[in-house]
């Protein structure tokens, strides 16, 4: 299944590009599974997905938890916690 990753903030300078389009490979069925799995590609991600508590995502704009699946998503956003008023 081929979906479309979104990077903001420190996620996306950690990484080095703002977005990306991927394959996933099978058992990737989570926004947690998908960190693991983006961890695993490389040093840049490694050092992005390295403590996976602090980073938030969304499924197509729409807040959601580790746990949450991600099948029929079309675009996945990663970002860490916001601040501010």
């Amino acid at each position: 299944m081929a979906i479309k990753l979104r990077y903001f903030a420190w996620v996306r300078e950690r990484i080095g590009k703002p977005e990306e389009e991927v394959e996933l490979p099978g058992g990737v069925a989570t926004i947690g599974d998908l960190m693991t799995w983006l961890a695993g590609r490389g040093e840049e991600y490694a050092h992005a997905f390295e403590n996976p508590k602090v980073i938030r995502a969304a499924i197509d704009r729409r807040h959601v938890k580790p746990q949450a699946a991600i099948a029929g998503a079309k675009e996945i956003a990663f970002f860490p916690p916001m601040t501010g008023g």
